[in-house]
């Protein structure tokens, strides 16, 4: 992942995150705040390690250790 493709994923959600000012509470202030940034992280997260599978139980295929 490149620093601008870091960049467009959290710019996405600027927006998002400049409206939070305007909760009244803090605890749903917290919330949405908690949602946005774990969502990034995912984004972030999925984008580094590759494409994600569609089976997420599938294990990756090897070679089995046959010098035993």
């Amino acid at each position: 992942m490149t620093k601008e493709e870091y960049l467009q994923l959290a710019a996405q959600r600027y927006d998002k995150l400049a409206s939070l000012k305007e909760e009244k509470s803090f605890l749903e202030y917290e919330k949405q705040f908690d949602h946005l940034w774990t969502e990034l992280g995912r984004d972030v997260l999925e984008q580094s390690i590759g494409e994600v599978p569609k089976d997420r139980r599938k294990k990756t295929s090897s070679e089995p250790d046959l010098e035993k």
